[in-house]
C-alpha cells in the first residue's frame, strides 16, 4: 500500500504535503509546532487536519505491519499464492485482512475439523462440485465413508452427509469475499433492534421496543443501546430476514440450480448462515458501530472541550469564588486579578442551619474589604439556593457596592482537582473545600489555566465518555488541550507545571524543572534561559520557545508568538518600514500590515528570506503583541437577578449560554439551575445535520421557551421563528 498516496487522496491534499508532514512527525516534532512554525513545509495544514492525518497514518502503518505478518504466516505454511498476495495488498481494513487470514489460522476443534479428521473432506468436495448428474449418487458415494474405526466413527450415511455439510459450511463461512459481501449487505439492509428486559422505568424506556435501519442509525443511539445493555435494561441485536441473508449466499455459491446436490447445499448454506456467519457478522457490525459512534462522540467531546478551554477569560477583576453546599456550609475564596488568594470563609445560608443574616454580613464584608467585582458560583449541590441567596439577599442589600454581579460556572472536576496532589502543592494551607472555591473563582478569570489541572474526561462536556476506550479518550482529549494551550500561549513566569506540561516539547518532568528553576533563580528574563533548565535541550527549546511568553522581557520578541528562529526576519521587517522594537513594546504599529500588503506580501517574503505564511504570522503577532485569541470569544453572562423555573412561561425569550453540545441538540444555561434542551429539530427554520454546525460550548444565544415540565425539571427550548439562520 502506498500510504502517501492514500493519505493524499483521503485528505484531498498534495502528496508532497503528506511526505513532508510524515517526515516532520517522524523527526519528533509536535503537532502544534508543525502547525504553527512549519507552514511552508506542510502547505499550511492546521492542527486539526494534522492530528487526523497522524491518526490515519498510525492506523495505516499498523495495517501494513499486520499485512506483512499475515503474508509471512501464510508463506510459512507454503500456501501463499499470487491471488492471496493480491487480496492482502487490496485489503483496506484490519477486518478484511483477518478475513483473508481466517482459513489459515491454527485450527481449534470444530464440527468441521472433527469431520475432516474422520476423512469426510472428499465427500464435501464431491457435493460442492454441483454436477448435472452424479455417478455414483451422493448417497451411494457417502456409504464409502461409513467407519467403525476408533476415533473416526461414521455410523451411517446420514452422519457422513452431516460431516460433509459441516466442512462445507465452515469453508463458506471462512471465505473472505463472502464475509465482506454479507457484512456490507447487512449493514445496508439490516436493522438494530432493542427490547426492554424489564417494565421498570429507566432512562432507556424510549428503547424498550425500538428498531431502526443500521444505515440510518444515529451514533448517540448506538452508545445508549450499549450502555442500556450493559446495565441490563436492554437486549440488543442486529436483525436481517434469514431468507435475505441466505439468498446472498445462494447467489455466490450455487452455480447449478438443477444439480442433485442442491438440497444438500441449501441445508449447508442455511447452517453456515445461522450458526457461523450471521453471529460473527453481527458481532463485527456491532463492534464497528460502537467504534464509529465512539469516534463520533469523541469528535463532539473534543470540540466541546476546545470551545470550553477557549472561553473568554474575565481579566483584571477581583472574584469571589463560591462553592455551594448544605450541611458542611458554602466555602468562599476571594482571589485578586492575578488569581492570588486574598481571603477565605465558610457560611451557612442553606439548610439545615439557614443562617441568612450572618452569612450575608460575611459576604458583604468580603466584597467591601477586597473590592470584589464578580461572584462566581459553582453549579453543583445547593447552587440554586446559593444563587437565590446572592441575588436576593446580598446584591439587593442597600449597603452592597453597586456594580457587583454574579455568574454560574461549571464545577465539573473541581472536586477531582481540589483533592489532587497538585492542589495540595499549590495550596498546602487550605483544605479540600477551600481549594474548590479557589478553583471556581479562577475558572472565571482564566478557564484554560485552571481546567488543564483536571483530567480532560472529568470536565463534563462529553457524551457517553465513560463507555469509550480510556486510552483513546485520553490521547484525543490530551491533544485538544495541547492545541489550545499552544494556540493561546503560556506566561513562562506564572504558569503552573500542569499548564507548562502541555506546551509543545515539554513533558511533565521538564515542566516541573522549569518551575523549580524559576523558584530557585527568580523570574525568567529571556527565553534563552530555558536552555539552562534540566531536560530542556536544543530540540525541546526549538519546539517550545515560540509558545512561551515573557511579558516585559529585554528581548521584545520574547513576549510575542514570534519564534526565536525568526527574530532576525522580524527585525528586518520592522526596519524595512521604519519601525523599532520599542514600537512593538508600546504596541504602536497600526500601519504595519497596510505597508506590508502595499509592498506585496509575496515580494516581501522573498526579500526577507522566509515563506509567505511565516511572514503573515509575524505581521499578525507584531500588530498586536501578546494578543489573546480568547478575547474574541463571547464573554460569560453576568447577572444580578435570579430566575426560577416557576417564572418560565411558554414563548418567553431569554439569553443563555451553551453548556454542552451533543448529537441530538445542545444544553443551554438560561439561569434557572436546570439547563434547557435545544433539540436539533428546534435549532433553526431549516434542516440541521448536526448541532455543531450552529453552536459551540460557550456561545451566548437567544432562545424561546417551548415547554416547561416543572415536575421533571425539563425545559424545552426553540429558536424557530426567531429569524435564525
Amino acid at each position: 500500500m502506498d500510504i502517501v498516496k492514500v493519505l493524499a487522496e483521503e485528505f484531498n491534499i498534495k502528496e508532497e504535503q503528506v511526505t513532508n508532514t510524515i517526515a516532520l512527525i517522524d523527526e519528533g516534532n509536535t503537532i502544534p509546532f508543525i502547525s504553527r512554525y512549519r507552514k511552508e513545509v506542510t502547505g499550511s495544514l492546521d492542527d486539526g487536519t494534522l492530528r487526523d492525518l497522524f491518526d490515519r497514518l498510525t492506523y495505516l502503518r499498523k495495517l501494513d505491519e499486520r499485512r506483512s505478518e499475515i503474508s509471512n504466516l501464510i508463506e510459512a505454511q507454503e500456501k501463499l499464492t499470487p491471488e492471496i498476495t493480491f487480496a492482502l495488498g487490496a485489503a483496506a481494513t484490519l477486518v478484511e485482512l483477518e478475513d483473508i487470514y481466517r482459513p489459515f489460522r491454527p485450527k481449534r476443534t470444530t464440527r468441521a475439523s472433527i469431520a475432516r479428521a474422520k476423512g469426510l473432506e472428499p465427500l464435501a468436495k464431491y457435493i460442492m462440485e454441483q454436477r448435472d448428474a452424479y455417478e455414483p449418487a451422493i448417497e451411494v458415494y457417502a456409504e464409502q465413508f461409513i467407519s467403525n474405526e476408533e476415533g473416526k466413527e461414521v455410523p451411517d450415511v446420514k452422519a457422513a452427509l452431516q460431516g460433509a455439510s459441516d466442512i462445507n459450511a465452515e469453508d463458506v463461512s471462512n471465505d473472505a469475499e463472502i464475509r465482506k459481501m454479507l457484512r456490507e449487505y447487512t449493514t445496508r439492509y439490516g436493522s438494530l433492534c432493542a427490547k426492554g428486559t424489564t417494565e421498570e422505568t429507566s432512562v432507556y424506556e424510549t428503547y424498550y421496543n425500538f428498531e431502526e435501519p443500521i444505515a440510518k442509525l444515529r451514533q448517540h443511539r448506538v452508545l445508549a443501546f450499549n450502555r442500556g445493555e450493559k446495565e441490563e435494561f436492554l437486549k440488543v441485536a442486529v436483525t436481517l430476514p434469514v431468507e435475505d441473508g441466505v439468498a446472498q449466499l445462494v447467489s455466490r455459491i450455487i452455480t447449478n440450480q438443477n444439480s442433485p446436490a442442491l438440497p444438500y447445499l441449501m441445508e449447508t448454506l442455511r447452517d453456515a448462515y445461522d450458526r457461523l456467519l450471521f453471529p460473527a457478522i453481527e458481532r463485527e457490525i456491532r463492534t464497528t458501530l460502537f467504534d464509529d459512534a465512539c469516534e463520533g462522540a469523541l469528535k463532539v467531546f473534543s470540540e466541546n472541550l476546545r470551545n470550553l478551554l477557549l472561553v473568554s477569560p474575565i481579566k483584571g477583576k477581583i472574584v469571589l469564588g463560591y462553592d455551594p453546599g448544605y450541611a458542611h456550609g458554602c466555602k468562599l475564596a476571594v482571589v485578586d486579578q492575578t488569581g492570588k488568594v486574598l481571603d477565605t470563609a465558610v457560611i451557612y445560608p442553606t439548610k439545615p442551619r439557614s443562617e441568612i443574616e450572618k452569612s450575608k454580613r460575611i459576604v458583604l464584608g468580603l466584597i467591601k474589604k477586597h473590592g470584589v467585582d464578580i461572584i462566581s458560583i459553582g453549579n453543583g449541590t445547593a447552587s440554586r439556593e446559593s444563587e437565590a441567596f446572592i441575588a436576593n439577599d446580598v446584591l439587593k442589600d442597600p449597603t452592597c457596592p453597586r456594580g457587583v454581579k454574579y455568574t454560574i460556572v461549571s464545577e465539573s472536576g473541581a472536586s477531582v482537582y481540589s483533592a489532587s496532589k497538585l492542589a495540595e502543592q499549590e495550596f498546602p494551607d487550605y483544605d479540600v473545600m477551600q481549594r474548590s472555591a479557589i478553583s471556581i473563582a479562577r475558572r472565571l478569570q482564566d478557564p484554560l489555566a485552571e481546567l488543564v489541572k483536571i483530567e480532560p474526561k472529568a470536565i463534563g462536556v462529553g457524551q457517553y465518555q465513560h463507555d469509550m476506550k480510556p486510552a483513546r479518550l485520553t490521547e484525543a482529549l490530551g491533544g485538544v488541550v495541547e492545541d489550545c494551550v499552544n494556540a493561546v500561549g503560556v506566561d513562562l513566569n506564572t504558569a503552573s507545571y500542569s499548564l507548562l506540561s502541555y506546551v509543545s516539547g515539554i513533558n511533565l518532568t521538564a515542566a516541573k524543572n522549569i518551575v523549580a528553576y524559576r523558584e530557585a533563580n527568580g523570574e525568567f528574563t529571556s527565553r534563552k534561559q530555558l536552555l539552562k533548565v534540566p531536560k530542556i535541550g536544543e530540540k525541546a527549546f526549538i519546539q517550545c520557545a515560540g509558545f512561551l511568553r515573557i511579558p516585559g522581557a529585554r528581548e521584545v520578541f520574547d513576549s510575542t508568538g514570534v519564534h526565536p528562529e525568526s527574530y532576525l526576519i522580524a527585525e528586518a521587517l520592522l526596519k524595512k518600514f521604519g519601525y523599532s522594537t520599542e514600537d512593538v513594546r508600546s504596541g504602536s504599529l497600526p500601519l504595519l500590515r497596510f505597508k506590508a500588503e502595499q509592498f506585496g506580501m509575496a515580494k516581501l517574503a522573498r526579500e526577507l528570506g522566509c515563506g509567505e505564511p511565516t511572514l503573515e504570522d509575524i505581521v499578525t503577532e507584531l500588530e498586536k503583541p501578546g494578543r489573546d485569541i480568547r478575547d474574541d470569544a463571547p464573554a460569560p453572562v453576568l447577572s444580578t437577578e435570579v430566575l426560577e423555573i416557576d417564572d418560565l412561561k411558554e414563548d418567553m425569550c431569554l439569553t443563555g449560554t451553551v453548556r454542552n453540545v451533543v448529537d441530538f441538540g445542545c444544553f443551554v444555561d438560561i439561569g434557572v439551575h436546570h439547563d434547557g434542551l435545544l433539540h436539533i429539530s428546534e435549532m433553526a427554520d431549516r434542516f440541521v445535520k448536526h448541532p455543531s454546525e450552529l453552536f459551540s460550548v460557550g456561545d451566548v444565544i437567544e432562545v424561546r421557551i417551548k415547554s416547561v415540565d416543572k415536575v421533571k425539571h425539563r425545559i424545552a427550548l426553540t429558536r424557530k421563528g426567531m429569524g435564525t439562520k
